[in-house]
């Protein structure tokens, strides 16, 4: 990338120019000051997944003063208000709430309040970029028609809050109509002012698994009476470890993370039992397929060669599926994008092995998804590093307690971002047409 590119700036004086909606976008500089506050506000007070009850009511109450239709409580805290605006496409916009049990270490003055508790991966970003797009189009609705969706889900960290909404009616019970497409955005340790994007299949699946080997407990001075649960957990940790070096082709992507191995609390007993967590990320079903096959297979014969009784018990924690761009709304949305910000500040990223479970709305609707990301990290500090080759090394990642994007011009083009791509999918009055270039025209 070019010095351009990192320092999110742009050729023009005004990014929304002429050829930007500029009419739905004009009073957002107005209305600026107050989602900075809104921010540093939910900033201060994270909530973990399924807790977000303060966030959510914020959420509901200024959705509700815009003029849209709320419903709140969906899979405990989830909220959704709809804008019914006509004859046209149904857009849905998406933002996760939920923070994370981390203790934050920014040294600001608007960091967490909440003892072990942070917003380490933006979702307050999210939450405040979606309020604000969904003010400015239902300000602006004179020019656009259609139906707007702004879902506001919970429990996005551990996978399960997208599907629990969905489980919860969403679309089956006609809480919200079924959307014609999906639309979310994610802040990322790249200099504020950039989005990037990727076709495709953009983040991997992801499946968390908890292992149980049994053995059979005893004293540690007296290992031939017992079998060792410890000796065949690290035996299956390392030997899992071939499943990608030797079972995934060159030109297939999969990884294989153990984060977590309790055994036993005493030196001198050996335990009747030994506890692995791990995670899987792959972008393929039937790599995915495969790899979990494998990690089964292993396990089971480890503890066959250890001379245990009982086979392991495998559960599945969470489970998110590969999040897949639609090739044409990703060109359509991107055409909006450049007109809005210029091409230097928009360009195309690697696969992340990262996951997300916003693309469930999407499937279940049978609709077309784009995910994009957001830069968030100081455009000056994001582009010494990169010359420097210390990316890794100088710029904190999502979920570190250093992690805490700068105020502008994240929130701001967060919130034009997603104004744009609404309505490059929304319709100009009656006729149905998508809104690209028609907005324009007639502000």
């Amino acid at each position: 990338m070019s010095d351009s590119d990192t320092t999110g700036t742009t050729a023009n004086a005004d990014p929304r120019g002429s050829s930007a909606p500029a009419a739905v976008l004009a009073p957002l500089d107005d209305r600026l000051a107050d989602l900075v506050a809104l921010y540093k506000d939910l900033h201060r007070h994270p909530e973990l997944g399924f807790q977000e009850t303060r966030t959510a009511a914020e959420a509901a109450r200024r959705l509700t003063a815009s003029g849209y239709d709320v419903t709140t409580g969906i899979a405990e805290t989830g909220v959704v208000g709809v804008l019914r605006n006509g004859p046209g496409p149904v857009v849905l916009l998406r933002a996760d709430m939920d923070a994370l049990p981390v203790t934050e270490n920014s040294g600001l003055d608007y960091a967490s309040t909440v003892p072990g508790r942070m917003h380490a991966c933006g979702h307050d970003v999210h939450v405040t970029c979606l309020l604000g797009a969904a003010d400015l189009l239902a300000a602006g609705r004179d020019h656009w028609s259609g139906t707007l969706i702004a879902l506001f889900q919970p429990a996005e960290e551990v996978g399960s809050g997208a599907r629990a909404m969905l489980d919860a009616g969403l679309y089956r019970d006609g809480l919200v109509p079924t959307p014609d497409v999906v639309l979310a955005q994610h802040v990322v340790p790249l200099g504020a002012g950039l989005i990037a994007y990727c076709p495709g299949p953009c983040m991997a699946a992801a499946d968390s698994l908890e292992i149980t080997f049994h053995g059979t407990g005893g004293h540690g001075s007296r290992p031939e009476t017992t079998t060792d649960p410890i000796l065949m957990a690290a035996s299956f940790v390392q030997r899992v470890q071939s499943v990608v070096a030797r079972e995934v082709a060159p030109k297939d992507q999969a990884v294989v993370t153990v984060g977590s191995f309790h055994a036993g609390d005493s030196a001198n007993v050996i335990p009747d039992r030994a506890v692995v967590r791990l995670s899987v990320r792959t972008f393929d079903e039937t790599v995915r397929t495969a790899v979990l096959a494998a990690i089964d297979r292993i396990a089971r014969a480890e503890a066959a060669a250890s001379g245990a009784d009982r086979a392991p018990d495998t559960e599945l924690l969470d489970s998110f599926p590969v999040t897949v761009n639609d090739a044409t709304t990703l060109r359509e949305v991107n055409e909006q994008f450049t007109e809005l910000f210029g091409a230097q500040r928009l360009f195309a990223y690697e696969q992340a092995t990262g996951s997300e479970d916003a693309g469930l709305l999407a499937t279940a609707a049978g609709a077309p998804l784009y995910y994009w990301w957001l830069g968030g990290w100081d455009p000056e500090e994001f582009r010494t590093a990169l010359a420097a080759g210390r990316l890794a090394q100088d710029i904190p990642s999502n979920h570190s307690p250093h992690f805490v994007p700068v105020v502008q011009p994240t929130l701001g083009m967060g919130v034009e971002a997603l104004t744009a791509a609404a309505l490059s999918r929304l319709g100009v009055g009656g006729r149905g047409d998508r809104v690209t270039g028609a907005v324009m025209r007639r502000a």
